[in-house]
């Protein structure tokens, strides 16, 4: 909060992280060139003013996201000198002007995010030189012209946004080349003339689909039924006619996602049936005319009936919904979450889930199953559904009420976001933000990601855990104890940055709120002690995260090696001979410290006696400034890092 630092004259800056903050300030005044620089985030704050040509001169410059403040002017392109920039985030903002073309000279580029911008112009074709391109969001600005073929050659994206602009022209059958795109497709709210390609076909990978809101003719492709990945379609809001194919494709698609068209027809939901009799014959004619004009009468009148109807019901409706409000305040409410009404996000969250068929199950566990929706609105959530026990209803509602005022109330960005819930007695469940990259343990047993998670990546994960454990620990009032910390509640966005779930979640499921004397957790990650003193206390929590960092570093639960660290022959071994074999060893002297300093950590939280221990706000605190370690990585031993104190 307050006026951002001037940082011009720091020129031995190598990274930067001022992200979610209220710093206010002229981001044109405050920076200057940074030689060294590698990573800057900048997002969330209030800065303003226009982006300077000198960026350009950050020559290592990785990772530049200025996105969610007020930078206005246009984009200079000197920003295409970055020869080593991989993400360029900004996003929601006021640029304008046109996308530079010199874009095409980035590329190491992997990740551009310009979207919700006032950006005009055309979609430079230079993109298509962005072999390297995975993630791509123009949408939500004032982009004009057509899509260029040359997005086409982009062959690595994996999602591709376009949605919210002004583009006109069809839609090049090249991308139907981008066979790996797998987690949207999005040219909706655009001016789109032409047919569907049947190109499209080949996406077979694609998990969204939304064509919506444009001028789109013809017939549905049939080569489209081999999307089999689809879990959401949106094909609404144009002019397309012909027979829907009567596939699991299109059977899984809501109602809505055809509405609104020229003249769509077929056996599915939503849909109207086809008219299998065409008659040639004049005679038929005038009377199909006559029964179309006493049909066109009736239908007036039951039009003019439904809309008394209609204005009656909902005045009626408007009642309703003043009483619900009423209720609604007089229990806290509690059940408003997300701007939903209880009804409507319960049935939005059925059909996306078609009652919780297990095809969209994406993780189980003792109390409840996971599954991943896309709702309506197209946006994709994760639902934790609580397992019923037989003959009981699943817990006490006043105590789940009561945790979700809690959880609710938890703002943290290394936390996952709950945005709702559903508290009946036989049916319960909440709805988080969705992790695209799944768990640390999928992705630590996965040899292709656990690769992609390098030593430096690892390290910010391990940073991201503590800064969310000490924040309930000791930012909340009352502080909030996890209880089941372990690989599996640690979940990875797109960008592989961490985030805590299911925290309290063992707790919820006790009919007796009060109660923590019952063991709960993850076998393997529960503090020794636990086991037969049944206490729970915040150090419970820190041994548990000194297991995960061990894992997170080895590649594996350190189980064996825990065991050994109070042997001779623990004390002994390498530390080179624990890290994980996907990755090479660390070569950066920055990189080695930080390596040695997170296995040091790890090392006090895991000691047996609960009081020497070091709290998360001591290990956050520590994680900032990683100490140098004085000594030869390759014959540093465990017991050298184990009686190291943590101030």
């Amino acid at each position: 909060m307050g006026s951002i630092p001037d940082l011009r004259n720091c020129t031995s800056l190598r990274r930067v992280r001022l992200e979610n903050n209220l710093f206010i300030g002229n981001i044109t005044d405050s920076f200057g060139v940074y030689p060294h620089l590698s990573y800057i985030d900048l997002s969330h704050n209030k800065l303003y003013g226009e982006l300077s040509p000198n960026w350009g001169q950050c020559k290592n410059l990785s990772v530049l996201k200025i996105s969610g403040n007020n930078i206005s002017g246009k984009i200079p392109p000197e920003v295409a000198q970055l020869t080593q920039l991989g993400r360029l985030d900004l996003s929601f903002n006021k640029l304008s002007g046109e996308i530079p073309k010199e874009f095409g000279l980035l590329s190491t580029l992997f990740h551009l995010d310009l979207n919700d911008n006032q950006i005009s112009g055309h979609v430079p074709v230079e993109i298509g030189k962005l072999i390297d391109l995975k993630f791509l969001d123009l949408s939500a600005n004032r982009i004009t012209g057509s899509i260029p073929t040359q997005l086409g050659l982009c062959s690595k994206l994996l999602s591709l946004n376009l949605s919210w602009n002004s583009l006109n022209g069809i839609i090049p059958s090249e991308i139907g080349n981008l066979v790996v795109l797998k987690e949207q497709l999005d040219l909706s709210h655009n001016s789109i003339s032409g047919s569907i390609p049947p190109q499209l076909g080949k996406l077979i990978m694609l998990e969204m689909l939304n064509l919506s809101h444009n001028m789109l003719t013809g017939s549905i492709p049939l080569s489209l039924q081999g999307m089999v990945s689809l879990s959401y379609l949106d094909l609404s809001y144009n002019e397309l006619e012909g027979v829907v194919p009567n596939s699991r494709v299109f059977k899984n698609a809501s109602r809505q996602a055809f509405r609104n068209n020229k003249g769509l027809c077929g056996e599915l939901q939503g849909v109207p049936p086809c008219n299998r009799s065409h008659s040639s014959d004049g005679s038929n004619k005038n009377k199909h005319k006559i029964i179309i004009s006493i049909i066109a009468s009736l239908i007036g009148i039951v039009l003019l009936s439904f809309e008394i109807i209609g204005v009656l019901f909902l005045m009626q409706e408007k009642v309703k919904k003043g009483n619900i409000e009423i209720v609604r305040r007089n229990h806290g409410n509690i059940f408003s979450i997300w701007n939903f009404d209880g009804n409507i996000a319960y049935e939005d969250i059925i059909q996306a889930t078609e009652d919780f068929d297990a095809k969209y199950c994406i993780g189980t566990g003792t109390y409840g199953s996971v599954y991943k929706a896309v709702l309506p609105t197209n946006h994709v959530v994760a639902l934790k559904k609580f397992h019923p026990f037989e003959g009981e209803v699943i817990v006490d509602e006043k105590s789940f009420e009561n945790e979700i005022r809690t959880l609710t109330n938890i703002k943290h960005r290394n936390i996952v976001k709950l945005y709702g819930f559903c508290s009946h007695p036989r049916c319960m469940f909440l709805v988080y933000e969705y992790m695209k990259k799944g768990s640390l343990a999928r992705i630590l047993r996965n040899q292709l990601e656990a690769v992609e998670l390098d030593w430096l990546k690892r390290v910010d994960v391990i940073k991201s855990m503590a800064n969310a454990l000490s924040y309930l620990h000791h930012d909340c009032v009352p502080p909030i104890i996890h209880r089941d910390i372990s690989s599996k509640n640690i979940l990875l966005d797109v960008e592989l940055e961490a985030r805590v779930s299911d925290f309290g979640i063992a707790r919820l499921l006790e009919p007796d709120s009060s109660t923590w004397t019952s063991l709960k957790g993850t076998h393997g990650y529960i503090a020794p002690k636990l086991a037969y003193t049944m206490v729970f206390t915040e150090k419970c929590d820190v041994y548990s995260f000194g297991v995960v960092v061990l894992e997170t570093i080895m590649g594996i639960h350190p189980g064996e090696l825990i065991l050994a660290l109070t042997s001779l022959v623990g004390q002994k071994m390498p530390l080179r001979n624990v890290l994980d074999p996907c990755l090479p060893f660390p070569s950066d002297q920055n990189i080695v410290n930080d390596v040695i300093s997170v296995v040091r950590i790890a090392l006090a939280c895991l000691r047996s006696h609960p009081q020497s221990r070091p709290t998360m706000h001591q290990v956050s605190k520590e994680l900032l400034v990683l100490r140098p370690f004085v000594g030869h990585f390759h014959t540093i031993t465990l017991g050298d890092l184990n009686d190291i104190e943590i101030e």
